[in-house]
């Protein structure tokens, strides 16, 4: 057995967690800062390097106590080295590797993005390959096909901003607050989503996201009409937004000839993406794999579950290597 201690601090959620084999997880602790910079409408880096610098040693002792061991009892500690937030990610990395030299222990640096491809893993640990995922996030969107757990192509992402920026940033023009994705997916609900007839950025073109454009169309709109129902807009941005990414998703399904489709990130936590993607591989035959929203957004049980693939095939890291703010996800 191995039993990894996994740090995630890439932006403003200071996290900790302890997984046995890649698999079992013992205790994941998750210290949110979403407080510390609501009134801001979004992350502030500086704040959030010195809140990890704050809680990352609660947090930690938190995820030892909840899985009942110590550091003794650890045989390795990893930290998300990128991307991310360039202060953030070096409070992380740099616990990470204190421990490891105080517990005598190997260190391993994981990169985020690969993370959210093994999370699914963590709760439906016979999940079968080849597998198309959706990565999508605040500051990432992409589809990876996955042709094996080690092996896996980025087969596009986003050419401007992230859908979950997109949320955010039509959220704070509505005056919803932040984040922004929980309060549009809250107020899509009880909206229209065929009310208006938002853009499908890029939906036709090869696997390449793009949502600026539809993120100026919605701003656009509510000015020329000042009258229209938020409810109503945020429900017809959300599923333009949705449309995207599921087609994009089904798409590269077919691509790589996956039996799975999986979604990983923060925006997978969107009740209607979570909706639209158990539709679509029902019509086509497929398995979905859909992630408890507390695996779709950021922890340290993900960062633990790649770190024991990494140590099998790699071996320890280095620890002289630093943070990566622009680390990329290999295969593109």
């Amino acid at each position: 057995m191995t039993r990894i201690l996994g740090i995630e601090t890439s932006c403003d959620e200071t996290a900790a967690a302890v997984v046995d084999d890649g698999r079992e997880v013992l205790s994941s602790v998750v210290s949110s800062q979403i407080d510390l910079h609501a009134r801001f409408g979004g992350v502030v880096p500086e704040i959030a390097s010195r809140a990890h610098v704050e809680l990352l040693n609660p947090v930690v002792a938190e995820a030892l106590v909840e899985a009942g061991t110590e550091l003794d009892g650890i045989d390795a500690v990893a930290a998300c080295h990128g991307p991310g937030l360039a202060g953030a990610l070096l409070v992380g990395v740099s616990a990470a590797k204190a421990i490891a030299l105080v517990a005598d222990v190997p260190y391993i640096g994981v990169n985020h993005l690969e993370g959210h491809l093994h999370a699914a893993w963590l709760e439906q640990p016979d999940l079968q390959v080849p597998a198309a995922v959706l990565i999508v996030s605040g500051g990432h969107t992409m589809v990876v096909a996955m042709d094996d757990l080690d092996q896996y192509r980025v087969l596009g992402q986003t050419v401007d901003d992230a859908a979950g920026e997109a949320f955010d940033k039509v959220a704070r023009f509505l005056g919803l607050g932040y984040p922004g994705g929980p309060a549009i997916d809250r107020l899509a609900a009880t909206g229209d989503p065929t009310a208006i007839a938002f853009p499908r950025p890029m939906r036709d073109e090869a696997f390449d996201f793009s949502f600026s454009g539809l993120k100026t169309a919605v701003v656009n709109h509510v000015r020329h009409n000042p009258d229209a129902e938020v409810r109503d807009v945020a429900a017809s941005f959300q599923e333009a937004v949705v449309d995207v990414l599921v087609g994009k998703l089904v798409a590269a399904a077919d691509a790589c000839h996956a039996k799975t489709m999986i979604i990983g990130g923060g925006v997978g936590a969107n009740t209607r993406l979570r909706t639209r993607i158990l539709d679509a591989a029902t019509d086509t035959g497929r398995e979905a794999m859909l992630p408890s929203p507390a695996l779709c957004t950021d922890n340290a049980a993900m960062i633990a579950a790649t770190a024991y693939r990494r140590l099998l095939s790699d071996g320890p890291g280095d620890l002289g290597g630093g943070a990566d703010p622009n680390l990329r996800l290999p295969g593109r």
